[in-house]
């Protein structure tokens, strides 16, 4: 029989063999381009990863990112719940081209929706794309080789 102390050590590994084992697996990343500027992105090509996004996060690295790519161009909105860090966010279609730029918020929940249908969102830092003089029309290279959506 376990004492008290013995429990609570038992309960204790089972609670941290639980969170390791419900962690996610890291998303892949790719390499983007913008024009000269590299781009570090973490893919987001699943509901679980897409839905996840950059939830929780505290700071991102200056060059780095998230695209998020979807199975067909649509309507894809994006909002800010549970995430701490003010980003920017670039809708593309299908060939890497920006739709449009917005600019969203830490932890609030307003739509943040593309112009027309998209079929890929890069989050980057609050302000990256305006600090690399990026516009619509502009073309992210490398989405063609990003992992098939799903």
């Amino acid at each position: 029989m376990l004492s008290n102390f013995g429990k609570s050590v038992v309960l204790c590994i089972l609670f941290v063999a639980s969170a390791v084992s419900s962690q996610t697996a890291p998303m892949p990343r790719v390499e983007l381009t913008a024009g000269f500027h590299r781009i570090e992105a973490e893919v987001a090509a699943n509901q679980a990863d897409r839905s996840q996004g950059l939830m929780h996060r505290r700071s991102l690295a200056k060059n780095q990112g998230m695209i998020f790519a979807f199975p067909q161009a649509a309507m894809h909105c994006f909002w800010m719940k549970n995430t701490p860090l003010p980003l920017s966010i670039a809708f593309l279609d299908e060939q890497g081209k920006i739709i449009n730029i917005d600019e969203m918020l830490p932890e609030t929940e307003d739509n943040h929706c593309p112009v027309r249908p998209a079929r890929f969102a890069l989050e980057m830092n609050a302000g990256w794309f305006k600090a690399k003089g990026l516009q619509p029309g502009a073309i992210i290279g490398g989405v063609g080789s990003l992992p098939a959506a799903r």
